[in-house]
């Protein structure tokens, strides 16, 4: 029986590893479809948020099933309530990559991303799906320094967000309202899914140490050669 207990609970974590893995590669392609205007790669972000949300149904059933029939405690009941809540964050992060793939399967054949501004959005793409990578390898080896690490790193995605808007609202901007329009969501996507990627791994702090990552930053110390 107990063996059985434990075998879904590594069942409910390999499925958030393969949700994370899923909506990394997704926001890859989605990158690619919205700087190439290639509309295969938007189309299959489309499937590829199909599965995640597959997968989150099961994995909210399964947790349903070990809440109701083994009653956990202590850490193990910590871990299905913190996976319940990974798992909305990785679903919404399928969402977000369909909605980069839509603006540029709305404005094929034309590209969505001016010359301009295709460095900084290639950049913040990639960042977001190596912040969602991460996060997939700190799922498997419960790494609480690489789980706070990646708060720092965010904060390039923050840097890149207000790049855009910079750009938008200088004078010499002449793609048109629509285009903006466009950047701007894209670049909300982008920025939260960053976001989410950063909540998994603060979650991942709370299962391992039961603190909450934020309050463990403050107490950890500095490393030689800083200062604060």
């Amino acid at each position: 029986m107990r063996e059985a207990y434990h075998k879904e609970l590594e069942l409910i974590g390999q499925a958030l590893v393969e949700m994370a893995n899923l909506v990394s590669s997704a926001m890859g392609r989605a990158t690619g479809a919205l700087l190439d205007a290639d509309i295969q790669q938007a189309q299959s972000v489309t499937s590829t948020e199909e599965q995640v949300e597959a997968l989150q149904r099961e994995l909210e059933e399964r947790a349903i099933a070990v809440l109701a029939r083994q009653q956990p405690v202590a850490t193990d009941l910590r871990m299905v309530v913190t996976s319940l809540r990974m798992s909305a964050d990785l679903e919404r992060c399928g969402v977000l990559a369909q909605h980069v793939a839509t603006v540029a399967q709305r404005r094929h054949p034309q590209h969505a991303v001016p010359n301009d501004l295709r460095r900084t959005l290639l950049e913040m793409g990639q960042l977001a799906q190596r912040l969602m990578a991460q996060a997939a390898e700190v799922l498997i080896t419960q790494d609480v320094e690489a789980a706070l690490q990646m708060e720092q790193d965010d904060d390039r995605m923050d840097e890149l967000h207000r790049m855009i808007f910079h750009h938008l609202m200088d004078e010499r901007w002449h793609h048109g309202v629509e285009t903006a329009v466009d950047i701007t969501l894209v670049g909300r996507y982008y920025e939260r899914f960053a976001d989410h990627a950063v909540s998994v791994a603060r979650r991942v702090v709370l299962l391992v140490t039961g603190e909450q990552a934020e309050e463990l930053a403050a107490t950890a110390p500095t490393p030689r050669g800083q200062t604060t």
